[in-house]
């Protein structure tokens, strides 16, 4: 998670993740912490009882690295990932690994991401753009990487603000190949939501 706004994008992923057993490797950028503050009321000076408190209790398992430690597992090629999603992805962060910058570890990992030619999924949300932001964008996608806009739709019939979260957090598990059931698809019935 990155400094951008839409914290509950990245909750709302993780915990479906970890609601499945997955292995969730945690990275948030001090923005990050700061947007988590801003949007959420998180207390980040007590981040590892406030991770708890949000993601324990689920079958899976978070893993939570400092931005710091550039010698995590996550930074190297040989470390067994399925993929990676940076949601929310500031344009900061979205420069960075378009252009092969790695001064911390989300960035590194990233970058382990396009070079093993791994899933990685970013979720920018910043508008207006300008034509350097398209430009990463164009990078990104041509070095393989898959841009999710934060862009909620309509068509299923949001109800609320968690129903256009769970829309979005829905369309990256399906980028990512993960069943989920967080919001109806178009042609569905209302009780089919897979």
């Amino acid at each position: 998670m990155s400094g951008a706004s839409g914290a509950p994008y990245g909750i709302t992923i993780v915990q479906s993740l970890l609601s499945q057993g997955f292995t969730v490797h945690l990275l948030v950028t001090e923005a990050g912490w700061r947007v988590l503050k801003e949007e959420q009321g998180w207390d980040a000076t007590r981040r590892p009882a406030t991770l708890e408190e949000h993601f324990g209790g689920y079958p899976g398992k978070l893993k939570h690295h400092p931005m710091s430690d550039i010698g995590a597992g996550i930074a190297s090629g040989s470390f067994r990932t399925e993929g990676m999603v940076i949601v929310p992805c500031s344009m900061g962060t979205l420069a960075a690994v378009a252009n092969g910058l790695s001064d911390n570890l989300l960035e590194r990992a990233a970058d382990v991401m396009l070079k093993e030619a791994r899933p990685l999924l970013l979720v920018p949300r910043e508008t207006p753009l300008h034509a350097v932001h398209l430009e990463n964008m164009l990078k990104l996608t041509q070095l393989g990487a898959r841009l999710i806009p934060a862009m909620p739709a309509f068509y299923h019939g949001p109800q609320s603000l968690q129903d256009m979260v769970n829309f979005m957090a829905g369309k990256v598990l399906d980028a990512m190949r993960v069943e989920h059931e967080l919001y109806r698809r178009w042609g569905a019935t209302e009780d089919e939501t897979t």
